[in-house]
């Protein structure tokens, strides 16, 4: 039997640098919580380490079916003692929080709409544990349906079918046709926006703004420095590294806007939305209201 040739320590950086910001997002639009996404992703990092690195052809593709498999697993077992707690219908039935209005202004300061509480909750909820994930993976993360096959053990016409199942259980709750999923390209360059400011990479995140970039921040009413305005690529750059720089962030592709959220100790602390023009951010509007944060953060913990 032939040596086992893990990564060396420059791969598995490599492997780490250009995919964990990725899976972060990916586990928790299946998990719902950024504490059990960062574990889930640590884990399927853990198994990359002991595997045979010069026979997987696609990091990416292998970190993402093990990632999804752990999800998968998690998301039975909370849904397995949840269901012991109380009945299945009272689970499908449960009521969201109002949140609440949002204070708008000229300046087109962050909304938490519907589509927003959607993506975040309902498309969780209503979901079955296979259903969610299938359609985290192909809706969302635009993987083929045969991978998907490989990862959940199903064939992939079922996996279609599972797929479908889901958009019309969020079609339901939505009274809309189908999930509004944000385009590919502005998932991209959500993902793109967290790595630079998970590496602090002003040049990077400088590169990814339109030179005419303007942004805002929502800190509740009783804070005076809400809805000041600041502009140019390069001074919305150092703001965003100052306060998310280093930060845990994931995004949150559907409901039609791109939009990330930012954890401070695993607890949700900002939603960004970015405004996309010709593959370049135009705007960041930032909700960092503690209180309607804390609030939304709690409806979190409702998941899965």
């Amino acid at each position: 039997m032939g040596t086992i040739e893990t990564p060396t320590a420059d791969q598995f950086a490599e492997a780490w640098r250009a995919n964990r910001t990725y899976l972060v997002s990916l586990a928790f639009g299946m998990l719902g919580d950024i504490g059990a996404a960062e574990d889930a992703v640590q884990e399927a990092y853990t198994r990359l380490a002991g595997a045979a690195f010069d026979a997987i052809e696609d990091a990416r593709g292998w970190l993402t079916v093990v990632t999804s498999r752990i999800c998968l697993d998690q998301i039975r077992s909370a849904r397995s003692r949840r269901e012991q707690a109380r009945e299945v219908a009272d689970i499908e039935g449960a009521g969201m929080a109002p949140i609440g209005p949002v204070p708008t202004d000229p300046a087109d300061r962050v909304t938490l709409d519907d589509d927003v509480r959607l993506a975040m909750l309902v498309v969780l909820q209503r979901l079955s544990p296979i259903e969610r994930v299938v359609f985290i993976l192909h809706d969302i993360f635009q993987v083929p349906f045969d991978t998907i096959a490989g990862t959940v053990g199903r064939p992939a016409p079922t996996c279609r079918q599972l797929a479908r199942r889901a958009r019309l259980k969020i079609e339901a709750a939505d009274g809309r046709e189908g999930p509004v999923v944000n385009a590919p390209e502005d998932r991209v360059a959500a993902e793109q926006f967290i790595q630079a400011c998970s590496n602090g990479d002003i040049a990077g995140l400088v590169r990814l703004l339109d030179p005419q970039v303007w942004g805002a921040v929502d800190l509740g009413p009783g804070d005076r420095r809400s809805g000041i305005v600041v502009r140019g690529s390069q001074q919305v750059a150092t703001n965003v590294l100052r306060f998310f720089g280093g930060t845990t962030m994931a995004s949150n592709p559907v409901g039609g806007h791109t939009i990330v959220l930012a954890f401070a100790e695993r607890q949700l602390s900002a939603i960004l939305l970015l405004t996309m023009k010709a593959g370049l951010i135009t705007t960041i509007n930032v909700l960092a209201d503690p209180e309607r944060n804390g609030l939304l953060g709690s409806q979190l913990k409702e998941v899965p």
